[in-house]
């Protein structure tokens, strides 16, 4: 069994949790996919943000039961069509939004499950969180001190009791940036979380947690994180994990240059600006451009 010494430390500091890693993943010829032995307990992939049907085929092979789903700039109502549409009764597909607060120079990602309502990008951080607070969502902080998308522990205390968990591992992080982040989780007392964070398909299943019980619906994974529910953190290892970490690595570089042009100069105005109708302006007064 491979290991992570980073992410086994994990247990020392976050005591309600257990942390592991999954068995090597043998190949499979037949279908192109690897797979691992079968989690045991209910195994969540928590954030990722491609979805189609060879993610779906591939979840299942990692033995997955279910992911969460919160593509960039995609309205809430259009995650749940599509997370509706991928789901059936081997895998079950959470809708969630990683929320764009702030500008583009200056902008912090919040990841919030179980929205009632919609809510934009664009906003402030201060206002994005007070509105989170307001539906008692689940809010979780992906990638807390990475780069300039992140969560820095002064914001993270300034609304310790609206933060439900850390993420302190996925495959774009670094060493430093997990050391950075098991430290947040340390300091603040808050319950951790790992994910794949995949941007491609591949990725998928790198990273995932399992809980003893199943989740029904979303409400009942956002009622779990919000309420430290114990679980189990894992991932991956060796020579084909460290593939996946460099082409997601690969896809940050092209999101932030062609990717940004593209939003910015081509595309117009997202879907998720607040200017845009389905708001009905509610968020005029937090909005930053």
């Amino acid at each position: 069994m491979a290991g992570d010494a980073g992410l086994k430390t994990l247990a020392d500091t976050c005591q309600r949790s257990v942390s592991q890693t999954a068995e090597t993943e043998t190949p499979n010829g037949s279908t192109g996919l690897a797979l691992t032995v079968q989690p045991e307990g209910y195994a969540v992939d928590l954030h990722v943000k491609v979805l189609d049907e060879g993610v779906v085929e591939r979840a299942k092979a990692r033995g997955l039961d279910a992911l969460v789903y919160a593509p960039h700039f995609t309205r809430l109502p259009e995650i749940r069509r599509q997370a509706d549409a991928f789901s059936d009764e081997e895998l079950t597909v959470f809708p969630a939004r990683e929320v764009f607060t702030g500008t583009w120079q200056q902008r912090r990602h919040v990841l919030a499950i179980g929205l009632e309502e919609p809510i934009p990008d664009f906003i402030t951080f201060d206002g994005a969180m007070r509105e989170l607070d307001r539906q008692d969502a689940a809010v979780l902080v992906p990638h807390p001190g990475f780069l300039n998308v992140s969560l820095g522990l002064d914001d993270i205390e300034a609304y310790d009791d609206v933060i439900d968990a850390l993420e302190v591992y996925n495959p774009k992080q670094l060493s430093h940036h997990r050391d950075r982040a098991q430290s947040f989780t340390s300091e603040t007392g808050h319950e951790p979380f790992v994910s794949s964070y995949a941007h491609v398909r591949g990725t998928v299943g790198e990273a995932y947690v399992t809980f003893a019980e199943a989740f029904e619906d979303v409400a009942a994974i956002s009622t779990a994180l919000k309420n430290d529910v114990e679980r189990s953190l894992f991932h991956r290892d060796g020579l084909s994990h460290d593939i996946r970490r460099a082409v997601e690595w690969a896809h940050l570089g092209l999101e932030n240059t062609w990717g940004k042009f593209d939003r910015l100069m081509l595309q117009g105005t997202e879907p998720t600006h607040p200017d845009h109708v389905a708001y009905s302006g509610r968020f005029d007064d937090v909005k930053v451009y």
